[in-house]
């Protein structure tokens, strides 16, 4: 990973869950790069109102700002199912949303980034897209280890060398707290970015769109949810 800055020659390809996280890593790219394209992937997710949040968010996005709408290229959606029901978890199968043996919370779907990044860098590649952006977090997570920094790093490099040729992942909040990345949102669009993602987005690993908090919608009681709330309030309190 190489935070490179603002560079209007470098396109990228984010991997776009339509989520919070995903979201602000999007607006991130667009405040960055001469072209954006954005990838999701369908594995099968219990919450698939999330496919549905992506194009939504994309839309609204680019909306925003003249800027970020022509430099806002293709969506791409690859078809992961399989990969779903081999690394079934609460995410993908009726089960209960709690610790296991080894102390990793069920909704953990086993690789889930390893794929998407490979997945991701196929695809950029035959796209001609420079820099992956993902919005892994070590500080704030539900504890999943494929979301570490030391993972990410060891990714590029492995995909490096499957290449044979430099890739770069950005992971912009990697270091960033929950109510670091509502500031974020804040710094690169304003309220209106904030008020996009409370709106738009979807974090909720029940898929709850009908109830709504401060912070957007959800169950509120998921892992997901728990730290949507807890980053926002933490965020809108400050003076």
């Amino acid at each position: 990973m190489s935070e490179i800055g603002q560079n209007p020659e470098i396109s990228a390809l984010v991997l776009f869950s339509g989520g919070q996280d995903s979201a602000t890593c999007l607006a991130w790219a667009l405040d960055r790069f001469a072209r954006v394209e954005t990838v999701g992937f369908d594995y099968g997710q219990r919450h698939a109102v999330e496919m549905e949040a992506r194009l939504e968010v994309r839309a609204r996005m680019a909306a925003l700002r003249k800027d970020w709408a022509d430099r806002l290229g293709p969506d791409h959606v690859v078809d992961l199912t399989g990969y779903g029901r081999i690394a079934e978890s609460a995410l993908t199968a009726e089960r209960a949303i709690e610790l296991d043996a080894r102390g990793l919370p069920t909704t953990f779907v086993p690789g889930r980034n390893l794929v998407f990044l490979t997945v991701a860098a196929a695809l950029a590649d035959r796209r001609g897209l420079d820099v992956l952006v993902g919005g892994m977090c070590e500080t704030d997570y539900s504890g999943y280890p494929d979301c570490r920094r030391d993972t990410i790093e060891a990714m590029a490099r492995a995909l490096s060398l499957g290449l044979d040729k430099p890739l770069v992942i950005e992971t912009p909040l990697m270091a960033l707290t929950k109510s670091e990345t509502w500031a974020l949102a804040q710094r690169i669009g304003g309220p209106p970015l904030v008020d996009l993602i409370v709106e738009a987005s979807h974090t909720c690993y029940r898929g709850d769109r009908d109830q709504r908090h401060a912070w957007g919608y959800g169950c509120g009681d998921c892992p997901a949810c728990e730290l949507r709330a807890v980053g926002y309030g933490e965020w809108a309190a400050r003076p």
